[in-house]
């Protein structure tokens, strides 16, 4: 079966409840579309208003606070909010890649190896079975390791160890100062090992919200080599069925998984930075046009809040004082500016009870853009 560039992008929208807002809990949504990417605190707070009809701010706020829904680094060694119930399951998948990645470089040039990894993690994570700061770890550490080697080790067991962000109030849940506390979601592993069931079980889920995908795809999205990726798509057998993409790459896909037709109406957004539709795949191309790849993903890797029309990315946005500031890369029709104009007086509602300046940190980026038209949104 083949499938074309757009019919993949309004595949992409429906799982991520792009083509409708859906009434759903915050909850709900966040087990549907799988992974928020959380670099920014207030990023998965527009996501989910992106996505759900009437979306209340405070169910988030219960979720994180409740460690329903839980935020740590995983995939693509980044920060990420998930469902508790999928977390053990990811992580398990991660850790070959969190073990490489987060065991050697700093941790190393401190004079650690793996094992004194593994021998630390467990009094770490009972140490951290209530809240603690960075600076109550870096004190833990160097009671154990002494002061050369405690910010090597920190760099590589916050993101190796099994760590959950412990939610510290303010507006979006989490501070720049982040507190950390042992996930509580049963035993899990250490070491570098592939566990083949966690990494069949990721992929299901991946493309249960992103779905269809190349092996490369699913590769990026994880941070997975492609090899267990391959042996897991063939153990996973009738479960996956196989597609041709519109280039004639093989595609994977759930048999039954919805995938609208190319000419479902998909409405504008103002898309969250480094939202998850944008970073989902290595061809981004499915929502990123490639002339405005580098536009909207920085040198740096700050991806930018984006203006999403009939389904791709169009330009980019921020508040300012007064409204949103929306920058298109092309131009785009009267009937286009009226519904990003709609969407930027419900976002504007949702900042200002938290936050109406959110992401003014990154404005700098603004002078290096260029568009073709720059509009005021006002609330």
């Amino acid at each position: 079966m083949k499938i074309t560039a757009r019919e993949l992008n309004r595949a992409t929208l429906s799982r991520q409840l792009l083509l409708r807002r859906e009434s759903l809990s915050a909850l709900d949504a966040v087990r549907r579309i799988v992974a928020l990417q959380a670099q920014h605190a207030g990023s998965p707070y527009v996501a989910l208003w992106n996505r759900l009809a009437g979306f209340a701010p405070s169910e988030l706020d219960a979720a994180f606070s409740g460690q329903k829904v839980v935020k740590a680094t995983l995939m693509r060694i980044t920060l990420h909010a998930v469902h508790a119930d999928d977390y053990q399951v990811f992580r398990e998948a991660m850790r070959p890649t969190l073990y490489a990645s987060r065991l050697g470089y700093r941790f190393a040039a401190a004079g650690l190896t793996p094992a004194d990894a593994d021998e630390l993690v467990p009094e770490l994570l009972t140490f951290a079975e209530q809240p603690r700061t960075t600076a109550e770890f870096d004190a833990w550490l160097e009671e154990r390791l002494g002061p050369e080697k405690k910010a090597g080790a920190w760099w590589g067991l916050r993101a190796y160890a099994p760590l959950w962000h412990a939610a510290t109030g303010g507006p979006w849940s989490f501070g720049v100062r982040p507190s950390y506390r042992a996930a509580q979601a049963g035993p899990m592993r250490l070491g570098r090992e592939v566990d083949p069931d966690a990494l069949q079980r990721l992929l299901v889920r991946y493309l249960e919200g992103f779905g269809p995908a190349s092996v490369a795809d699913m590769a990026q999205f994880a941070m997975v080599q492609r090899t267990p990726i391959r042996q897991a798509l063939r153990a996973l057998g009738d479960a996956v069925e196989e597609l041709q993409g519109p280039d004639k790459t093989a595609l994977f896909d759930l048999p039954g998984a919805p995938r609208p037709a190319a000419d479902t109406p998909a409405p504008p957004r103002l898309m969250a930075m480094w939202d998850s539709v944008l970073l989902a795949y290595a061809d981004r191309s499915r929502v990123i046009p490639p002339a405005y790849r580098r536009e909207v993903i920085r040198v740096n890797g700050d991806v930018l809040p984006t203006l999403l029309v009939d389904g791709y990315v169009a330009g980019v946005w921020r508040p300012v004082e007064g409204g949103i500031e929306a920058m298109a890369f092309h131009e785009l029709s009267p009937a286009a500016w009226d519904g990003l104009a709609a969407e930027a007086r419900s976002l504007l509602t949702l900042l200002a009870d938290r936050d109406p300046r959110l992401y003014s940190r990154y404005d700098h980026w603004w002078a290096k853009l260029s568009g073709a038209q720059v509009r005021m949104l006002r609330g």
